[in-house]
């Protein structure tokens, strides 16, 4: 921050760390040791889409890298009521690792070409033996975790389910502390 930014009470962002997603995996044990939560081999980013030629070669370009291996997993968009696109990536759900990998290239690819600002969150969702599901949310501007879960078939939260996976993780994941960033992502991919 500086001078003129303390004088006139501004504050900057935290920068985004990115590399925060490849703590995922390691937090999928203990969520799965201790709350029955495995992962669904489903990840996905949200984003506001820019229009214009230079990011749809971007959206071109990320499919690219992440369907160029050999078991590339299927990737798909969407777009939700808010406008905001979901661009979401179907892995094996015993291979965290790469899902975060992939996760990680559309964030960074983002950013690298100028497209940070439009990045609203990256999530991972678990489902628990009872059918139970909690997405692992992380926010890009905040740089930190919250978990999201929504009951089925209604617009309502578990909070109880929430709050557990919260504090089993808060000494693994850099998890929210202000419970009004627990953004709602209704119908988002994979809950």
């Amino acid at each position: 921050m500086g001078f003129f930014d303390a004088i006139m009470g501004r504050s900057r962002p935290a920068p985004p760390r990115l590399d925060a997603l490849f703590s995922i995996p390691s937090a999928a044990l203990t969520l799965e040791s201790s709350l029955g939560l495995r992962p669904t081999g489903l990840g996905s980013v949200c984003y506001r889409a820019a229009d214009g030629a230079a990011f749809a070669e971007i959206s071109q370009e990320i499919d690219t890298l992440i369907e160029s291996g050999a078991d590339a997993p299927d990737v798909s968009t969407s777009v939700d009521g808010y406008g905001y696109t979901w661009l979401t990536v179907r892995g094996e759900a015993s291979d965290l690792s790469s899902l975060c990998t992939n996760l990680h290239v559309v964030n960074s690819t983002l950013e690298a070409q100028g497209f940070g600002y439009g990045l609203l969150c990256t999530m991972v969702p678990f489902e628990g033996h009872d059918g139970r599901r909690v997405g692992l949310v992380y926010l890009y501007k905040q740089g930190t975790f919250y978990p999201f879960a929504p009951m089925r078939g209604e617009q309502k939260r578990d909070n109880v389910l929430e709050l557990q996976v919260r504090d089993q993780l808060v000494g693994e994941l850099s998890m929210e502390k202000d419970l009004q960033r627990w953004l709602a992502l209704w119908n988002a991919p994979g809950l």
